[in-house]
């Protein structure tokens, strides 16, 4: 079960800021020339509605046509300084955000392919998935709508309201008695649709862990003829999701025209008491008319402030999520020294005790050795222990009691690159990324040429049917290989382990999901295989273990049973009651 979530997001946390701000460290130049720009825009855009009263006060209504062109081209030069400045402002904080999130993404998904097997067991894929991409989108939004712009925004406040009681401190006080009034309103929009958007994110989320658990189980789906059972539970989500986002629109249809109204009501008496003063002639026309252009100003960005709040809250919330996944240290412990070079391929297990969870063991005191270039077959019913063994030698998962030895080194002095190098699995459940067939034979590693690839694959026996696929080696076999057979893909993987030609070698079932005549293709590929190889054979099929130099029978997590095949049936145990039951069930198909 995954980690119930538990964060706050608080812009207010220091801790939190402090990291957040941290991101931007390789990016600190770029930081300062934009919050430097944020300064300097406050600081101009003022500027505008002055000129234009000194152009109305000192050469309108004077009629000084010279002057008043003067003021016209500073005003227009005022104008393109403040688009360039704008420019720059908007792009380099955009600009930062992408290069802050590109590097937060390489990071994040360095450290998950990083995290132990056990973390996926118990982490939705789809949780992971949001961490990486939505998560980190919204990180961007710190920097790019958040931190900066808003400082930039409260700037230009200060500056506004700073000029206004400059020009005339009279209107300035009338016309900000409505401020009041908006920020009551910018407080309660705030919440209310910070609540609707924590909202519709988890009807997101929903949505899209329901869309990725489907679309992944289309066959059963369709298999059980359950559609419209499946689509009217996702009719259902999609209500939630559209109710929810409607809501956040009610909240947004009333903030807006209500900040107009109040806008209109500060204009309307700064107009009233600005126009008593002008019959009394205290002040000229231009001040009101600058006034007006000075409460535009003002409540632009305060318009845009709750909602650049709310956009900012998300992104701590967001940014505490990513790094509570930065943060887990739910790693295996690679502090193996032995050189590479040194690493064989005899295995011994010595009293060695497993559990995925806690004290629940599933292998107890199990002991055998593999002599070099041996192959031992594991035989037990299901979940008996077999495919754990290959998990803690591949040091998967970290076993809690007794020693494994590769050449009597015990593993974990082993660095964990060299031990996994030393290995090639095969597994029942063969997973093929997007890209060719050359692609997933190689895993993209240059050292592998398309000579080696060939070469295995004639050994395999798959060259012929690789061959006939349009491309060849170059064909596409797409999400999860869906365009090949399940025989198919398993022949693939066969080739991937032997291109490697590692010492040891390990078949997790790897005949079962294959028909009897690709069976026949390939045993004398897997002897091959394992020709001059440590081996271990899990298989439920006897017939292919039958020359394995000793078979292990695990019943519940210990070793039942030990021997070759004949020293086995000799028994008469647990090992020749499967065997006959196998046999018998192939007399009755013949």
């Amino acid at each position: 079960m995954a980690k119930k979530e538990t964060v706050s997001g608080n812009i207010f946390d220091g801790a939190l800021l402090k990291r957040v701000i941290g991101l931007a460290k390789p990016y600190r130049k770029q930081f300062i020339i934009a919050s430097i720009l944020a300064v300097v825009v406050a600081v101009v855009t003022p500027i505008r509605p002055y000129l234009i009263k000194i152009a109305v006060d000192d050469h309108i209504m004077k009629f000084d046509i010279e002057g008043l062109k003067f003021i016209v081209y500073l005003l227009l030069a005022t104008l393109v300084v403040e688009f360039i400045l704008r420019y720059y402002f908007i792009y380099l904080t955009r600009w930062l955000g992408q290069y802050v999130i590109k590097d937060l993404r390489v990071r994040v998904f360095n450290h998950v392919i990083n995290l132990k097997l056990k973390y996926f067991d118990r982490t939705p894929i789809g949780t992971s998935t949001t961490r990486t991409i939505n998560d980190v989108e919204t990180i961007n939004e710190i920097f790019s709508q958040g931190i900066i712009t808003i400082f930039a925004d409260l700037l230009t406040l200060f500056a506004v309201i700073v000029i206004m009681f400059i020009t005339d401190w009279r209107l300035a006080i009338v016309s900000l008695v409505t401020l009041p009034l908006i920020f009551y309103a910018t407080y309660v929009f705030k919440e209310r649709i910070k609540g609707a958007f924590q909202i519709v994110r988890a009807q997101v989320s929903k949505m899209n862990a329901f869309l990725q658990e489907h679309i992944s189980g289309m066959r059963i789906v369709q298999i059980f003829n359950a559609e419209k059972i499946e689509m009217k539970k996702f009719k259902d989500i999609n209500k939630e999701h559209r109710d929810a986002y409607i809501k956040s629109i009610f909240y947004f249809s009333i903030f807006f025209p209500l900040v107009e109204i109040i806008l209109a009501m500060a204009i309307g008496l700064m107009v009233w008491y600005g126009a008593t003063l002008v019959v009394g002639a205290q002040i000229q026309i231009g001040v009101i008319m600058a006034f007006i252009l000075y409460l535009n100003m003002l409540f632009r960005p305060l318009r845009m402030l709750a909602d650049k709040f709310n956009t900012l809250q998300m992104g701590f919330v967001a940014s505490e999520r990513v790094f509570d996944l930065l943060d887990r240290k739910d790693f295996i412990v690679d502090e193996g020294r032995t050189d590479l070079a040194s690493v064989g391929s005899k295995i011994r297990f010595k009293d060695v005790s497993f559990a995925y969870i806690d004290e629940d063991f599933v292998l107890k005191n199990v002991d055998f050795e593999v002599g070099e270039g041996k192959t031992l077959a594991l035989v037990g019913a299901t979940g008996s222990g077999k495919t754990s063994i290959i998990n803690i030698l591949s040091r998967f998962y970290e076993y809690q009691q007794g020693e494994i030895f590769i050449d009597d080194i015990e593993i974990r002095d082993i660095p964990l690159p060299a031990l996994r190098k030393s290995m090639a699995v095969v597994l029942q459940d063969v997973f093929l990324f997007s890209g060719t067939i050359m692609d997933n034979i190689t895993l993209r590693n240059e050292s592998i040429d398309r000579e080696k690839v060939i070469e295995a694959s004639k050994i395999v026996g798959a060259h012929r049917f690789i061959m006939n696929l349009p491309g060849g080696y170059d064909y596409n076999v797409m999400e999860r290989g869906v365009t090949l057979s399940v025989g198919q893909r398993q022949l693939i993987s066969f080739i991937r382990a032997l291109v490697v030609d590692p010492p040891i070698l390990i078949l997790d079932e790897a005949t079962s999901s294959i028909d009897t005549e690709s069976e026949l293709i390939i045993q004398n590929a897997i002897e091959k295989l394992v020709k001059n190889r440590t081996s271990i054979v899990i298989a439920h099929r006897l017939s292919t273990i039958q020359n394995a130099d000793m078979i292990i029978v695990l019943d519940n997590g210990r070793i039942k049973e030990q021997g070759t095949h004949e020293e086995l049936l000799e028994l008469d145990g647990y090992y020749k009651n499967l065997y006959d039951m196998q046999f018998k069930k192939h007399e009755a198909r013949a």
